[in-house]
């Protein structure tokens, strides 16, 4: 008779062994099955050192290097000058980019990627908290970081987006994220960059076809000022709530105070800290946003600004940068110019106003970034000013100039090499790097027209 003990054991032993020896060739099935649906991201191998030769290099902060060499290590620009004055490291992997362009990735700072996959599957969206004033919701823990969107987005070199919830007056904190990584966390670069705020108005938006005034006008303004003064109070709250706790932190003999994680989550930005976020589009609205955070002491940023060229003066004077969202849009009104919007970056460019272009889109669109700057450049916006609204100024904006939005020694590595200018729409990606990662210039878009491409 066999010991059922012994066979047990003898058993376990031989499922081990077995699953062992499958092992690697089920890892080459599961390789092949996600290569063939979601490309594979390569943010968790390590990184290598790379030499870039013989490009044009366009570090947009300073003068652009026509004949150059470039060094990434370690995830950051190591070296970057004329081919003759840098030299080239042993073991580095070397590009001959020749006749090629190498870029800073391209910043949106107004966007939902990663929150929204298929709008008409509710499963999939989580751009909404419930409630009005949700200032604790942070976008970076619902990112998916397997989105469609996000490999769509950065093989036209966009790098890095600020994704934003929505919903509510507050509607949360915004993101800043490499559009590389396998969790929210490894993609993160500033997971609490901007707290958003849905100022809110007495009327639809300032697009074509906004809603119209509505039939009860006095009762709408009534509750515009109801919210309003709810948003004061909440901040003002919150302001105590920062001043109690530090009360009790510099003497423990006073009473502790409640916790709150509301309006802890407030305390930095009715501090100054952190900037906060308006959407707001006509005149009257950036306005009232801006009067709004003289009186609360807090850093703004306006999202939209259809008509912030009409409050140019008042943004100039307060220092407020804009996120420009609609240069693509149709007009605000039906008796606008057509280009009254393409040209709303050149007219905040010569008032001297701070600003940057975003698509302001919840994901499947952000890939046309390039496009929208493009637009502006077309209708009077400099060029070079065009280019540095996607790259420079949104990082300037959201306060992360220091690793992101030129080609710098220090830096993060986030890199585009092009066979022509960024903003153009017969370029090419030939290379792209995220903190100095080389990533497959692999998407949805590509797997589709590889497994179609030869249909009979």
């Amino acid at each position: 008779m066999i010991n059922q003990k012994h066979f047990t054991a003898a058993t376990k032993l031989r499922g081990l062994l077995l699953l062992a020896a499958l092992l690697p060739s089920l890892a080459s099935v599961a390789e092949a099955q996600q290569t063939g649906s979601v490309t594979v991201r390569t943010m968790s191998t390590p990184t290598s050192i790379f030499v870039i030769r013989n490009a044009r290099i366009v570090t947009v902060s300073g003068a652009d290097i026509d004949n150059g060499t470039l060094i990434i290590r370690n995830g950051r620009v190591e070296a970057v000058g004329a081919a003759e004055s840098v030299s080239a490291p042993a073991g580095a992997q070397e590009i001959d980019a020749r006749g090629l362009s190498v870029y800073p990735g391209m910043i949106d700072a107004a966007t939902n990627l990663g929150l929204l996959e298929i709008g008409a599957v509710a499963a999939t969206v989580d751009t909404t908290e419930v409630g009005d004033m949700n200032p604790h919701a942070q976008a970076l823990v619902a990112v998916n970081p397997h989105n469609a969107s996000v490999d769509v987005t950065r093989v036209v070199g966009v790098t890095n987006v600020v994704t934003m919830p929505l919903g509510g007056v507050i509607s949360g904190q915004a993101a800043i994220i490499n559009l590389n990584g396998t969790t929210p966390g490894e993609m993160a670069v500033t997971p609490s960059a901007a707290l958003v705020i849905d100022f809110p108005r007495a009327a639809g938006g300032a697009g074509f076809f906004s809603q119209p005034q509505p039939p009860n006008l006095t009762e709408t303004i009534q509750t515009r000022d109801r919210q309003i003064e709810r948003l004061r109070n909440m901040l003002r709250d919150a302001e105590a709530y920062g001043r109690a706790h530090d009360a009790y932190r510099n003497d423990s003999r006073l009473p502790r105070p409640d916790v709150n994680t509301t309006l802890a989550a407030l305390v930095p930005f009715v501090r100054g800290e952190r900037p906060v976020m308006f959407r707001a589009e006509r005149e009257r609205d950036i306005r009232a946003a801006v009067r709004f955070a003289d009186e609360m002491k807090i850093k703004p940023i306006i999202i939209g600004g259809n008509e912030a060229s009409q409050a140019a003066p008042l943004l100039k004077e307060r220092d407020v940068p804009v996120i420009l969202t609609g240069i693509l849009d149709l007009p605000p009104r039906e008796d606008d110019y057509y280009d009254v919007l393409y040209e709303n970056a050149a007219k905040l460019q010569r008032a001297g106003v701070r600003f940057c272009i975003s698509t302001g889109d919840t994901g499947a669109q952000v890939r046309d970034l390039p496009f929208h700057a493009g637009m502006a450049a077309a209708f009077g916006l400099p060029r070079a000013e065009a280019l540095k609204a996607v790259t420079l100024y949104p990082a300037q904006i959201m306060n992360v100039s220091d690793r992101l939005g030129s080609i710098e020694p220090g830096k993060t590595a986030n890199l585009v090499i092009t066979d022509g200018d960024l903003l153009e729409a017969r370029t090419n990606v030939r290379y792209l790097f995220i903190e100095g990662r080389q990533i497959p210039l692999v998407s949805r878009h590509t797997e589709l027209y590889d497994q179609f491409k030869d249909r009979k």
